[in-house]
């Protein structure tokens, strides 16, 4: 706290225009507005690669010449490959890794430059990646993949961002921007049909500024079928999804110098899991066993009616009991901007957010423990298979920011100065039951009675039940100086962030059985930033970067103590190069190195609670001694060929490090490696990983001729940390055949566009565990597979 005391004296003028300016906050989005990217994807000069204006500190700078690892996928590259959801904007930046948490689709993991959680969905665990609405930061993993709703442009900040964006993004952070109000009379609508009996559709519209008021409506939907199938008649499949959303604005200019957004949005998705399906069988070669109980070391006979699958099953072998999970997000938002004078712009942004989630995930069947146990007694509890993983969850969330953004001496000197404030309340039940019992050993099956089994509510056995409470206060600047040197070539950024974190809760239910674990921490940090770049020429840019950044610590709702954990830093030098080359090429170079102390690792373990006896799947976190190297290289170009056609390519190297730590379980015959120290890995985060695309448009005159491709490769990479098992590599290739701005009738354009996603069909693990290898649900790998091919036609008109 002490080496805080002369930052704090310096934003004295921060605290005291925030309490002048309404007593207690609201609550706080962490710095949004701050970075503000603008893309225009084709540019007036056609033989030229576009321009990407970055307004950094209210001042509109090219993306070339800004000292920030940014990438931008513009609205033009989110058509192009179809993107429907967060989810899908994976593979479009090598840099930025997204993954289903676990198999299902309702949370993700996020992760970029190797800053990947692992289990980030509990109400007391947090992202090491941000995640931002309109520079609203989203709090938790869960109703992340809604549908998206009119996105001008997605912004990924690569590296830590503890001074401009604050908690949780030591890896990065990522900005979804939706279109403004334009005040003009307008109407855009799409409508698409797609394989697996799919449809989308998007509509748009702009009213008329009256009276100063510009409002703008958003709706869109998307549904298919499960790519999966169940042959458990009357049941859902696998990869189902039926999601759709709407959004209100509002902008209010009573004067020129001032402006009122408001903002509410609203979305509602059905999704089911990705299959877990079994890849290998009895892989340490253990003798098998009929005998029940089994001897250890032994492994029980597969059922008949299950098979080994090493790739992508269309139809599951055994049918289940499965319903969507219900995902249901919406939002307010007021965003106010005041332009005091022509070098002083004072803004504020309030938001309150909601997430409720209705989790029902039965991906594994038979692959996932419990596992076959022939010769067991009827109506033993161990003839029970196939867990429904069922969790109720709710989150609500209120922040408030101020951001004083001004310019001095001629502009040689910009800045922004804020405070902000974040307030969090969230709360879990879940519950493993199991939703199929053995008959015989023959491979027959019967459904349980979902009260029986407690898959009802009102009837479930709550495997935990958590509450959890966030404060998180703090104050920053950001300045660029431009000293008048070397012919002004020379710009100095430094910049600074307090925070206080404050985190609470208590895990009241375990094993179903009344509990007051509590968990408190209060930390506090500050994060400083120094940039120092040099315009080589008026198209060369050269910068070195200082910045740190932090992932705050909580506590694991899986674990049997609730345990708390500190946050997790992370200490980063970057340098780079932005150039503009020949009139048509850009291409941009970063090398970083970054250190991760305090790291929070992760420890599974099907153990006995110790209050109740039983057993449950725990998961117990600590912060690991040693420091986590994370070294990489990336580069970004694009390339105009010609007028009518432009390349573009993007390769990231990530290499990691990660020191031994010690499993914090004791040792049993179960776990020979319990109380040991282990090897652990860093997950989802690919040594190599690249993207290309072209785009190619032609005027045929009445109408332009667009074709898209876009591939993207990856190696493969670990998806669990106590695991050396690597995933397949990855070869997606996205594209798109579109006729557009064909003009029919006056001022009515159509687009009509073939697309698809994953054209050639190509399939992958993604996700593959070891756990079953051994121990009493020995029997094999399981494994979740990417999404198989789809296709469609689209039809859009805009006026």
């Amino acid at each position: 706290m002490s080496k805080c005391k002369t930052f704090k004296a310096r934003l004295m003028f921060g605290a005291t225009l925030l309490a002048a300016l309404g007593g207690p906050a609201v609550a706080w989005a962490q710095s949004a507005e701050l970075i503000r990217v603008s893309a225009t994807e084709t540019p007036d000069v056609t033989d030229e690669v576009a321009e990407i204006v970055v307004t950094a500190t209210k001042r509109e700078t090219s993306l070339q010449d800004t000292p920030i690892a940014i990438t931008v996928l513009g609205a033009e590259t989110l058509e192009n490959n179809n993107v429907s959801s967060l989810l899908d904007v994976a593979g479009l930046s090598p840099s930025l890794r997204m993954s289903t948490f676990e198999s299902r689709q309702s949370a993700l993991t996020v992760g970029i430059r190797g800053i990947v959680p692992n289990d980030a969905n509990q109400p007391a665990r947090e992202q090491g990646v941000g995640i931002y609405l309109d520079g609203v930061y989203l709090g938790r993993q869960q109703g992340l993949n809604a549908a998206m709703l009119d996105i001008e442009r997605v912004e990924v900040l690569r590296g830590p961002q503890g001074t401009l964006f604050g908690r949780n993004t030591e890896g990065g952070a990522v900005n979804m921007v939706t279109r403004r109000p334009t005040g003009e009379l307008g109407l855009r609508s799409t409508f698409g049909l797609s394989s697996f009996s799919g449809y989308n559709y998007e509509v748009h519209a702009d009213l008329p500024e009256i009276a100063g008021f510009s409002i703008k409506l958003d709706g869109a939907a998307q549904y298919h079928d499960a790519t999966t199938r169940n042959p458990m008649p009357g049941q859902y499949g696998w990869n189902y999804v039926d999601r759709h959303g709407y959004r209100a604005s509002v902008l209010w200019r009573p004067m020129d110098n001032f402006d009122a957004l408001y903002t509410y949005d609203f979305g509602h998705s059905e999704t089911t899991p990705f299959l877990s399906q079994l890849i290998n069988y009895n892989p340490l070669g253990l003798p098998v066993s009929n005998v029940f109980p089994r001897v250890p070391g032994t492994i029980a006979p597969l059922p008949p009616t299950v098979f080994v699958h090493p790739e992508r099953q269309d139809v599951a072998d055994i049918g289940v009991p499965q319903q969507p999970s219900v995902d249901e997000i919406f939002g307010h938002s007021l965003t106010l901007n005041w332009q005091i004078n022509d070098n002083l712009e004072l803004r504020s942004i309030t938001a309150y957010r909601e997430v409720a989630v209705e989790q029902y995930d039965n991906a594994g069947g038979p692959a996932r423990p419990p596992v076959f146990q022939p010769n067991a007694p009827e109506g033993s509890s161990v003839r029970n298979f196939s867990r429904y993983s069922l969790s109720d969850l709710e989150q609500l969330q209120r922040s408030q920011e101020f951001q004083l953004v001004g310019s001095a001496f001629d502009d040689r000197l910009t800045y922004v100065v804020g405070l902000y404030y974040f307030n969090e309340k969230a709360w879990e039940e879940a519950a493993t039951p199991s939703s199929l019992t053995w008959v015989g050993s023959d491979g027959r099956y019967v459904v349980r009675d979902p009260r029986v089994a407690g898959i009802e509510r009102g009837f479930r056995s709550i495997d935990r039940g958590s509450v959890a409470y966030a404060e998180s206060m703090g104050a920053y600047v950001h300045s660029v100086f431009t000293p008048p040197v070397l012919g002004d070539a020379l710009h100095i950024t430094l910049g600074g962030r307090f925070t206080r974190d404050e985190k609470n809760g208590t895990l009241y239910l375990v094993g179903n059985r009344p509990r007051d674990y509590r968990f408190d921490l209060d930390e506090s940090r500050f994060d400083p930033l120094v940039t120092v770049d040099y315009d080589v020429t008026p198209d060369i840019n050269a910068y070195i970067t200082y910045a740190t950044g932090y992932r705050a610590g909580g506590a694991n709702s899986r674990s049997l103590t609730y345990a708390p954990f500190e946050s997790e830093e992370i200490e980063s030098f970057e340098i780079g190069l932005k150039s503009y080359l020949f009139d048509r090429l850009t291409l941009n170079l970063a090398a970083f190195a970054m250190e991760r102390t305090n790291s929070q690792i992760e420890f599974t373990l099907v153990a006995p609670d110790p209050v109740g006896g039983s057993n449950r799947n725990t998961v117990e976190t600590v912060n690991a001694p040693g420091v986590t190297d994370i070294r990489g290289l990336e580069l970004e170009s694009t390339l105009a060929v010609t007028e009518d056609l432009s390349l573009s390519f993007a390769y990231a190297y990530t290499e990691t490090s990660v020191p031994d730590a010690q499993n914090p379980f004791p040792p049993s015959a179960a776990c020979p490696s319990c109380g040991t120290i282990q090897p652990v890995y860093i997950i989802y985060t690919p040594r190599n990983a690249w993207t290309a695309a072209l785009n190619y448009e032609r005027s045929l005159g009445f109408a332009e001729l667009r074709v898209n491709v876009n591939a993207a490769w990856s190696e493969g990479t670990q998806s669990f940390e106590q695991s050396p098992q690597v995933t397949d590599d990855s070869f997606i290739v996205n594209a798109r055949l579109a006729l557009a701005d064909w003009n029919v009738a006056g001022d009515r354009d159509v687009t009509v566009a073939l697309w698809s996603r994953n054209l050639f069909n190509e399939e992958h693990m993604y996700r593959r565990s070891t756990e079953n290898r051994s121990g009493s649900n020995a029997i094999g790998d399981y494994a979740n597979f990417n999404e198989p091919r789809t296709y469609g036609l689209e039809l859009s008109l805009a006026f």
